[in-house]
């Protein structure tokens, strides 16, 4: 049974974020490793351990050649190099891949050439240009937004990827290239606040279990939001979650006063992408009931999932996609994220329907830019914002990270056959069935579920395997972040807490991106062990 003093240090534990309790949680599983012969495995977050190779050649091998561009003028300088000159440089590009063909990353930027002036229309010196300067980094970005060449490639990319293979290779949208989904996160919130679109103690919600920053930001003192959660409480007859959303909890979104809707689709961390039948909920819902719902899409996990369609092409006008590449090529590091807006948007319409002390107020702050400041589209405000509207003429990625971000949207726009992602959804999948196999769970076969994390609900396996009434000793007893303590002090075995997420009380999740699959049968074992431990004290106190 649980002591005082522990049931107290798990209580304080439940109020923070589950990614500050896992710094906790390390410190128990490595103490326990360092007592016994547990490897220490840490599957709390969800940085995954492969990177796609291809790209990273490819950018480095472009890099030798911008360097010869810059060396064409300051010649007789040593150690100095000029910059880069557009005319003839692809030419000079396509000489250069010519003589290195056996190189690493030569394949991969010849195909990439090819499939921008071919499928693209891109203009061949203005192409290679914009990577030789990108990528040496001599130049503020510019257009601050996105690098120009560089936004029409990743528009074809998000067309394939996030709209499965939408037509027009979406064309019809802007792109804002930021530093990872995290940046992306903090300017949308602060524009949406500095442009009156969401105000303190409005309505917004939220689409649960989510990605805990979403449910942490809009209680900071700034923002003060009402959220509404919008539940997938959804189960089949078996009474094995199905990670969905019923009717009843979608229709919340009817209400007028709910401005803003925020989802990761698919979830984190249930991990599944949004039914069908749910997305057709959401679209008959926006343009029958809430037509000016505002909605906030972090598609990250959409390349690990069969047939993804992001809700930016069912509901382009109202949707606002925030997409990063840090997952799908090992690319945390790097910080690379896109947001993507439709250039008719409800955004720009609400903003221009605003009262007039509201637009009084928005001149002033946009008036530094140009004359006319109301002209100035939600997308570009994003910009501005995000360098505090003043350094706005020095705001944007970094090119170099811009022209990785490209190489890497051009494996994938080149890969016809969609190499690399079958290879990288095979893998997840493996993972999770030898997680949940070791555990003796049953995984229902679902073709919505795409598996980078998985969230197990322990009061659904415990009523499966012990029963009802283990379940109740178990609330009466413990707190739901013991497993997670257990874990990692007896096992040295570190997981999430699922309650951190907005998820069932009683849940833990999993990244299945970072160790192997051997790793994951060990942590499958583990946590039925733990399960195992606390039956024997149930059935012990049965006895009593």
């Amino acid at each position: 049974m649980m002591n005082q003093a522990l049931r107290k240090k798990e209580q304080e534990l439940s109020k923070m974020s589950p990614f500050e309790i896992k710094n906790e949680l390390i410190k128990l599983a490595k103490r326990d490793a360092r007592k016994s012969t547990d490897q220490f495995l840490n599957a709390g977050r969800g940085n995954p351990d492969w990177i796609a190779t291809a790209p990273r050649q490819a950018f480095f091998l472009l890099g030798q050649w911008a360097l010869q561009e810059c060396e064409r003028t300051f010649k007789d300088e040593p150690g100095i190099a000029g910059i880069p000159a557009s005319e003839g440089s692809m030419d000079r590009l396509r000489h250069f891949l010519m003589v290195n063909s056996t190189l690493p990353g030569a394949l991969l930027l010849h195909e990439a050439i090819e499939y921008c002036l071919n499928e693209l229309k891109l203009d061949p010196d203005s192409l290679a240009y914009e990577w030789a300067e990108g990528i040496i980094g001599d130049e503020y970005p510019t257009p601050v937004r996105m690098l120009e060449m560089s936004e029409e490639i990743v528009k074809a990319y998000l067309a394939k990827e996030m709209g499965n293979n939408a037509p027009g290779l979406g064309k019809e949208y802007d792109l804002f290239a930021t530093e990872g989904g995290t940046a992306a996160m903090c300017y949308i919130f602060d524009s949406l606040q500095a442009n009156h679109l969401v105000n303190a103690h409005d309505k917004i919600a939220l689409m649960t279990p989510i990605f805990t920053p979403y449910l942490e930001i809009p209680e900071l003192d700034r923002y003060e939001f009402e959220v509404v959660n919008i539940n997938a409480s959804e189960m089949d007859e078996e009474g094995y979650h199905l990670w969905q959303y019923p009717d009843s909890e979608l229709e919340k979104l009817k209400d007028p006063e709910v401005k803003l809707l925020c989802l990761v689709n698919p979830s984190n961390p249930p991990s599944y992408k949004l039914s069908d039948k749910c997305m057709k909920k959401i679209v008959d819902i926006v343009k029958n009931d809430n037509p000016n719902l505002m909605i906030v899409t972090d598609d990250v996990y959409g390349t690990f999932a069969k047939d993804f369609r992001s809700l930016m092409y069912e509901l382009p006008q109202n949707t606002l996609c925030v997409y990063s590449f840090s997952k799908y090529f090992g690319a945390t590091g790097w910080r690379l994220a896109v947001i993507a807006l439709a250039k008719e948007n409800i955004f720009d319409r609400l903003i221009s329907e605003q009262p007039e002390i509201q637009q009084r107020d928005l001149f002033h702050r946009y008036r530094s830019l140009t004359p006319k400041p109301e002209g100035i589209p939600f997308i570009d405000r994003l910009v501005a914002d995000s360098r505090s509207v003043a350094l706005n003429h020095t705001a944007g990625l970094s090119t170099p990270q811009q022209i990785q971000m490209v190489m890497f949207a051009l494996m994938c726009l080149v890969d016809k056959e969609d190499t690399y992602k079958k290879k990288m959804q095979e893998m997840i999948h493996e993972r999770l069935d030898a997680l949940w196999a070791s555990a003796g769970m049953k995984l229902v076969q679902d073709e919505d579920r795409v598996g980078y994390y998985s969230e197990i609900d322990i009061m659904v396996w415990g009523k499966k395997r012990y029963g009802e009434e283990f379940c109740e000793w178990l609330k009466e007893n413990y707190q739901p972040l013991d497993i997670v303590l257990r874990l990692a002090s007896e096992t040295s075995v570190v997981l999430l807490n699922g309650s951190g997420f907005a998820g069932p009380e009683w849940s833990i999740r999993a990244s299945l991106a970072n160790l192997t699959k051997e790793d994951y049968e060990v942590i499958g074992k583990a946590i039925n062990t733990i399960m195992e431990g606390y039956n024997q004290e149930f059935q012990a106190s049965k006895e009593k």
